[in-house]
């Protein structure tokens, strides 16, 4: 339960991000839900930070799948600093809507529940522990009136309370089978979500709560992340079977070409310019695959739609879901199969590693810039 003084202390919160965000809107000549600017990565560069995350500490918050743990990393001196215990299997950590909450996503896999633990990024400390079926990840509607969960095992999509994830409705979606990682449209009126397991994509319009279609792709296998180009028309799906990223035309849900990568094409980062797209290239086609495999990192020019470098992991290695920090200059990422994290010079390809707990997943770096949170380890708009 949540009690009187957390009560309080989110209500303000959310009436500072509203003013935030309304600053924002007023600087930036926008709504929240910004109409098919020409680069939706524009409020999302580095230096652009909101008003909302004035108060949060500069922290990497990995969650271990395996230890059911989340390590806390001090990204300046490289170092594990904190560590603290999570409800569920601990996927991702995710940004809320507001700024203001990061959310440890907790599945339900080889567990009795799942459940989503809350992380005050001012102090950097577990606030609250809310059990849930199953929260294998997690989205907001773009007017941020609804925390999306992810429930994978369960084929749905829960509507929940942003701030106490009461529970507010379901969307069913059987045809999907690991439902798992989304986009959103410039204008909000749909986002497109991986099948994992089904070598599909299910586009869903979430503010009405209604399934708009489905698309097997052509080669199948297993599609991870996704993540829109600049231009917020074509997607960019990683598939972890297919060695590569297959091309989704959004509003035509069609596909319409694929890019090459690496082994295991996993997760989709675009730089703090929103020029290129970072793919980890797990080095493994297996969900539970060895240490120090082939893993890479591909960089996609947008523009050409062609990899423009290929850094590997010295050694072998497996990275996987994370996000780029707030300045740009390094890109994180989860040793999914290695135990470690990786920090990755954006510049030169150059890679540190820092042990963490047993099997890594979508780590959080906060603050990011950007005015809201759409989910995942950080879909900033």
């Amino acid at each position: 339960m949540i009690n009187f003084r957390t009560a309080v202390r989110r209500s303000l919160c959310v009436l500072a991000a509203i003013a935030a965000a309304s600053c924002s809107r007023q600087r930036q000549g926008a709504v929240v839900v910004p109409l098919a600017p020409a680069n939706i990565y524009s409020w999302t560069q580095a230096g652009d930070m909101s008003p909302a995350v004035a108060n949060a500490l500069p922290r990497v918050y990995v969650p271990n799948v395996g230890s059911g743990d989340v390590y806390v990393i001090d990204p300046q001196s490289m170092r594990v600093i904190d560590r603290f215990p999570a409800l569920g299997n601990p996927q991702h950590v995710v940004p809320s809507w507001d700024l203001q909450t990061l959310w440890v996503t907790g599945s339900a896999k080889g567990q009795a529940g799942g459940g989503l633990t809350a992380i005050d990024p001012s102090t950097g400390k577990a606030i609250e522990r809310i059990p849930v079926e199953d929260a294998y990840n997690m989205y907001f509607t773009p007017d941020g009136a609804s925390a999306l969960v992810v429930a994978e095992t369960k084929r749905r999509l829960e509507y929940r309370d942003p701030q106490t994830m009461q529970l507010q409705g379901y969307l069913g979606t059987p045809q999907c089978d690991g439902l798992n990682h989304a986009d959103f449209a410039p204008d909000g009126s749909y986002a497109i979500f991986t099948c994992e397991f089904g070598g599909a994509l299910i586009k869903i319009d979430v503010l009405h709560r209604k399934v708009l279609g489905f698309l097997k792709l052509a080669a199948g296998g297993m599609p991870q992340d996704i993540r829109s180009a600049p231009g917020g028309r074509t997607f960019y799906v990683a598939n972890m079977m297919t060695d590569g990223v297959s091309l989704i035309d959004g509003d035509k849900f069609k596909e319409v070409g694929f890019i090459p990568t690496g082994v295991g094409a996993h997760g989709l980062y675009p730089s703090r310019d929103g020029a290129k797209l970072y793919v980890s290239n797990r080095g493994s086609h297996l969900i539970n695959g060895p240490p120090r495999g082939p893993g890479s990192v591909s960089v996609i020019d947008f523009a050409g739609r062609k990899v423009v470098a290929n850094w590997p992991i010295p050694g072998g290695g497996s990275p996987d879901m994370g996000n780029v920090s707030a300045d740009g200059a390094r890109l994180w990422l989860a040793g999914r199969f290695d135990d470690v994290v990786y920090a990755i010079d954006t510049t030169s390809g150059a890679v540190a590693s820092i042990p963490v707990g047993h099997t890594p997943h979508g780590l959080a770096v906060w603050p990011l810039p950007g005015r809201y949170s759409l989910g995942h380890t950080g879909v900033m708009r």
